[in-house]
């Protein structure tokens, strides 16, 4: 199918608003040895939580969020290696599970603010844009994996995720990290579309192309 692609904006952040939630905030000050943390006034929570955190160790204060969030995921080891390695490097970025690079990247950015800049500091790109359907003959619901390969021709050659995944981006096959490569894909008219994603994936530079056609093939069925 033919759509009309119109790449607006992309805007660079250092954190997404609203993922973590009161009901986090009081949870974790507990963690962090903060009392009545479930009496405390709403407004004032985040800024308890970054003082209770600065209290602590940034290894051992990674470690707490690591275990908050990921347990679940990764095993004790894991958890404590990726705690040291936080302090040097983006792991948000370079872990090799994409599929955890989202919850990665909310953890660095809370002790990054909470620490004043001691670990390192992740972006997030979010992108305005538009895939409007061209001589359609039924509604298609836009799915992450649709919206990359709609990117496609506005990405420079050099962008990570055409280098990693070229034959995901420009051929009719499964592309199944594409889940994890758009954290948020968000619309109210399945026209136009607010994509979040690590500014490791997509940055403003690899935008070249702010409107052009493009074709979304569908995976034939084994």
């Amino acid at each position: 199918m033919k759509y009309k692609v119109e790449i607006k904006n992309i805007e660079i952040v250092d954190e997404i608003e609203n993922y973590w939630t009161n009901e986090d905030y009081i949870k974790l000050l507990e963690k962090f040895d903060y009392p009545d943390a479930a009496s405390a006034e709403k407004e004032s929570l985040k800024e308890l939580l970054f003082m209770a955190i600065s209290d602590f160790e940034g290894k051992d204060a990674a470690l707490i969020l690591l275990e908050y969030k990921l347990s679940e995921d990764l095993n004790e080891g894991q958890l404590h290696q990726i705690s040291n390695d936080m302090l040097l490097d983006k792991v948000c970025e370079e872990y090799p599970e994409i599929g955890l690079h989202a919850k990665l990247f909310h953890i660095n950015q809370l002790l990054f603010k909470a620490y004043n800049g001691t670990f390192p500091n992740a972006k997030s790109s979010i992108i305005d844009c538009s895939f409007e359907a061209i001589d359609a003959k039924e509604d298609t619901i836009i799915t992450k994996e649709m919206a990359l390969v709609l990117l496609n021709d506005g990405l420079s050659g050099s962008n990570l995720i055409k280098r990693l995944f070229d034959a995901q981006m420009t051929q009719a096959v499964p592309f199944l990290e594409a889940d994890s490569i758009l954290w948020y894909l968000e619309s109210e008219d399945n026209v136009n579309f607010k994509l979040t994603t690590s500014e490791y994936w997509i940055s403003r530079e690899d935008i070249v192309a702010s409107e052009y056609e493009a074709v979304f093939e569908e995976v034939e069925a084994e």
